[in-house]
């Protein structure tokens, strides 16, 4: 439980800072922080999670890090379900709190026909500058198995595990960089669920390739890393 826990406000985390920073800090004129803004917030979610509760549950906060590292041979297929379901109530229940937060605000509504609303993904019309669903596809599935490799490296038994949380958090910051115009970032299927969950239509009928590509992506890296890139040998 102790390890459910830790993935749980983990991904609460994320959720809130992430997508907090983009609903409230990301637009404010002349103050904003825009996608800059947003894509560190994300990346110092990650880092500041991996320090506080990673040496409890391994510091996952996402279900495609959880199928990454299965398919490397890290991480156990028991603990899958469990760890998943932690990591959807997690982004859920801070998605609920960021709901609860912006409705103190006058006029607040979420407009679901707009691009981003209320910091959800998606592709075609719902793309922030409008990339298709085979660009969108192809973004998540790429930057996805990045952030594996990044992850698998840098918690190899053979690197320096003392900065494999600044490194995570440093490739989540430059994933979000890149791809915010294109799907508003997921590589997190349940980062991508909490928020489609409360904007509902279009943004909720598209959430299936926001599993799809980033957990496709995080098992061919799993695969990559485990079979061309590890040294088996004894540390």
């Amino acid at each position: 439980m102790r390890k459910l826990f830790a993935e749980f406000f983990g991904t609460y985390w994320l959720v809130f800072g992430g997508c907090g920073s983009a609903l409230f800090a990301a637009g404010i004129p002349n103050l904003g922080i825009g996608f800059a803004g947003v894509s560190l917030a994300f990346g110092l979610t990650v880092l500041t999670m991996a320090y506080a509760v990673g040496h409890i549950s391994g510091g996952h906060f996402n279900p495609a890090v959880s199928f990454g590292l299965w398919a490397s041979g890290r991480f156990s297929a028991k603990e899958l379900v469990p760890y998943i379901v932690a990591q959807c109530v997690g982004a859920t229940a801070a998605a609920a709190t960021l709901y609860s937060i912006c409705s103190g605000k006058a006029g607040f509504a979420i407009d679901n026909t707009k691009a981003g609303a209320f910091a959800s993904n998606g592709f075609g019309a719902f793309s922030p500058d409008g990339y298709s669903m085979q660009s969108a596809f192809m973004a998540e599935f790429v930057l996805t198995f990045f952030f594996l490799i990044v992850i698998l490296g840098a918690t190899d038994k053979f690197a320096n595990g003392k900065f494999a949380g600044v490194a995570i958090g440093l490739a989540l910051t430059l994933i979000h960089l890149v791809s915010i115009p294109i799907t508003n970032t997921s590589v997190n299927p349940a980062r991508s669920l909490s928020q489609a969950l409360f904007v509902q239509g279009e943004a909720l009928s598209q959430v299936w390739l926001f599993w799809a590509a980033p957990i496709l992506g995080a098992v061919v890296a799993g695969l990559v890393y485990k079979n061309l890139l590890q040294d088996h040998s004894e540390a």
